[in-house]
């Protein structure tokens, strides 16, 4: 429970689908972690479903997939719009308006894990991968 400081990640990620255009997929079983991972995992998510909503469209499916391993948690975010075009990300960040790629990779490596954007003309995919401790 909530005293020994840990979090059901699962339960926290299953509000997303409150959303209506956001499916979520999650294993059986809890997948407790410590509160403050839970909380910037689940801040870096919503920061990946802000930004769907924002380049492809408020009515956009999304798709949140929780995938719990003995050592880490893997968390894909996944939409079908239409992807961000090459050079596109390498301009923002030279304009330095890069913002949320920032959040999401920053709140991720301070936890020890990997955000990894994958991008094509179709779709976009974040996979958010943190340490179990």
């Amino acid at each position: 429970g909530e005293a020994d400081g840990r979090v059901d990640l699962a339960m926290e990620l299953a509000r997303f689908e409150e959303h209506g255009s956001v499916t979520v997929s999650l294993p059986g079983p809890p997948v407790p972690l410590p509160a403050r991972t839970v909380e910037e995992v689940v801040a870096a998510v919503a920061a990946c479903l802000d930004n769907v909503l924002l380049h492809v469209g408020r009515s956009a499916p999304a798709w949140v997939l929780l995938e719990a391993f003995a050592d880490r948690v893997v968390v894909s975010v996944r939409d079908e719009g239409p992807g961000i075009p090459a050079g596109r990300l390498e301009a923002a960040q030279g304009d330095g308006r890069l913002g949320v790629v920032d959040s999401i990779r920053g709140r991720i490596v301070e936890l020890g894990g990997t955000a990894e954007l994958t991008t094509g003309t179709y779709g976009t995919e974040w996979e958010l991968t943190v340490p179990r401790s």
